[in-house]
C-alpha cells in the first residue's frame, strides 16, 4: 500500500486517506508512453500519464497500476520498470525521445521496441530527409525539439552507432511534448501543438493517433 504523498496526482487531485485506496494486482500490465490506458469518463489520471482529448495515455514505461479510490473513479497510474529487453529491427516502431537537432538531423535514444521496454536505452537518427514523406518541404527546428516523446519506425541499422529512423507515416511522429513553460501540449493539427496554460502554438511532425 503506498502512502498519501506517493500518490498525488499530476492532475492536482490528492488522496486524503490512504485507507480509502484500493490497489488491484489483477490490474496491473506493462506499458509504453504514448499508450492509451483509459478514459476520463471513467478514470482519474495519476503519476506518469498524461491527458489528451479525454483520454488518458502513459508518460513514462512501466507497469500500469489501477488504484481503486472509495466515492471516486479509479486512478491510473504507471510506474517506472526497467527489466525488459528487445533488440531493434528494420521496420519495428520504437518509442524515442529527441535529444538534441540541428538543420539536416535529430539525435534521438530508442525507450521500446515494438511495445517492449529497452533495459538501455540505444541511440538513433532522424534525418531531415525521413521526417516527412518525399517531395514535401520540411524544416527541422518545426518538426522536433529536444525533449520531445516521438513515435518512429527503423528505416535501416545504419552505423555502429545509431539506427535510422523515419516518421514519415501519419501515425509516426511527436506523441508527447512540453511547452515552454512545462505543460504537456495538446496537439491541433498535423503540425501544430497548443499550450494549455498559455494557449501558445508550437510546431511539431504530429503523429496521428487512432
Amino acid at each position: 500500500m503506498q502512502g498519501q504523498k506517493e500518490i498525488e496526482m499530476e492532475t492536482g487531485i490528492e488522496i486524503e486517506n490512504e485507507n480509502d485506496i484500493d490497489i488491484d494486482d489483477d490490474d496491473k500490465n506493462m506499458v509504453i508512453i504514448g499508450q492509451r490506458l483509459g478514459n476520463l469518463n471513467y478514470y482519474t489520471a495519476s503519476k506518469g500519464t498524461y491527458i489528451r482529448d479525454s483520454y488518458i495515455y502513459a508518460s513514462v514505461i512501466g507497469q500500469q497500476r489501477i488504484i481503486q479510490v472509495l466515492n471516486g473513479k479509479p486512478l491510473i497510474e504507471v510506474q517506472k520498470e526497467g527489466d525488459y529487453i528487445a533488440v531493434p529491427q528494420i521496420n519495428d516502431v520504437v518509442i524515442v525521445q529527441i535529444i538534441r537537432i540541428n538543420p539536416r538531423v535529430a539525435t534521438a535514444k530508442i525507450l521500446s521496441v515494438q511495445d517492449k521496454a529497452l533495459k538501455e536505452s540505444a541511440n538513433a537518427v532522424i534525418r531531415l530527409q525521413d521526417v516527412r514523406p518525399p517531395g514535401t518541404q520540411v524544416e527541422m527546428s518545426k518538426s522536433f525539439r529536444p525533449g520531445d516523446i516521438v513515435r518512429a519506425e527503423i528505416l535501416s541499422l545504419g552505423d555502429a552507432r545509431s539506427y535510422y529512423l523515419t516518421t514519415s507515416k501519419n501515425e509516426l511522429g511527436v506523441i508527447c511534448a512540453k511547452s515552454v513553460v512545462g505543460a504537456t501540449m495538446i496537439p491541433i493539427s498535423w503540425c501544430e501543438m497548443q499550450c494549455p496554460k498559455t494557449k501558445a502554438i508550437e510546431q511539431r511532425k504530429v503523429a496521428k493517433l487512432n
